[in-house]
């Protein structure tokens, strides 16, 4: 039997794909400090690995595909096919960016500011990069944890670090003077293997339902009922993916209206709908989206 070996991101991207996989249609079972976990479906094989590294292990062959994101594969300026940008339900929204930051006090406001100083990070060879286009040299040293804590005890004039909102480099006692690249998580493919009929078809499978299950996290179907005379001025108040599903009732002067809608407009929507004449509204979630 064909397989497909299918990286999953260890650490805080790990939980996320899990669940996210879940409703996806694939129940992926870690099992202790495995890192090849169970999986649903016999035509997978699963592998544990550090996003920083994936994009190495699917360039090489060892994996197939994988998720991780758009920042280590710049990092590792690895060859692999991009197949397509995927953003994981957090309660920010915010997309991930590394940012260069300075004590707050700092007198250091730009990048020009920079010249000759010492900069931690992980994100040494991206980093390395972008300084020199820009024609600062500073040195750059590899971080291996606790970054922020660098240029605080001054082991580092600067940092670059990863962040959605900001509010843990403001917590550490530090300001953002740059931001150097936005990224997110990225579903990658051996270039080989992607040119492989059955394993880019399993992948293209993988990619649409989880593609369904990511859509579906902020949408939720109303239902309702109304009187047949309401029905033109309730469609003007739905948004809706498409249009909404009118069907009629057994009493003709009633009609069952159904929508898909984004759940963030659910609490203001619901009081107009009934202003309008709806009675008997329904929420539910979805698990996808296609």
């Amino acid at each position: 039997m064909k397989r497909l070996k299918f990286g999953i991101p260890k650490g805080s991207l790990q939980n996320a794909t899990i669940n996210l996989f879940g409703k996806s249609g694939w129940k992926i079972n870690v099992n202790g400090r495995s890192y090849f976990p169970d999986i649903n479906d016999d035509e997978i094989e699963c592998a544990i690995c550090r996003a920083q590294e994936m994009s190495r292990y699917v360039e090489d062959g060892t994996l197939d595909a994988g998720l991780t994101g758009k920042d280590w594969i710049e990092e590792n300026e690895s060859d692999v096919k991009i197949l397509d940008d995927l953003i994981y339900s957090k309660v920010s929204q915010n997309p991930a960016r590394w940012v260069v930051a300075v004590p707050a006090g700092s007198d250091i406001e730009r990048l020009e500011d920079l010249r000759g100083k010492k900069i931690a990070t992980e994100l040494v060879n991206y980093t390395k990069k972008f300084f020199q286009g820009k024609g600062i040299p500073v040195d750059v040293e590899f971080s291996w944890g606790a970054t922020e804590a660098k240029v605080v005890s001054g082991l580092a004039d600067a940092i670059v670090e990863v962040t959605e909102t900001g509010s843990t480099i403001k917590a550490h006692g530090l300001k953002i003077i740059h931001d150097l690249m936005e990224t997110n998580t990225q579903l990658i493919a051996n270039r080989d293997s992607y040119k492989d009929k059955w394993k880019k078809a399993k992948i293209e499978q993988i990619l649409l339902l989880v593609k369904g299950a990511l859509r579906a996290e902020n949408m939720v179907v109303l239902k309702m009922n109304l009187p047949k005379k309401n029905v033109e001025e309730i469609i003007t108040i739905l948004p809706s993916l498409n249009a909404p599903t009118v069907a009629g009732l057994y009493d003709p002067e009633w009609v069952s209206v159904e929508t898909v809608v984004d759940s963030k407009v659910v609490r203001d929507l619901i009081p107009q709908l009934m202003s309008a004449g709806a009675q008997g509204i329904i929420e539910f979630t979805l698990n996808k989206v296609i």
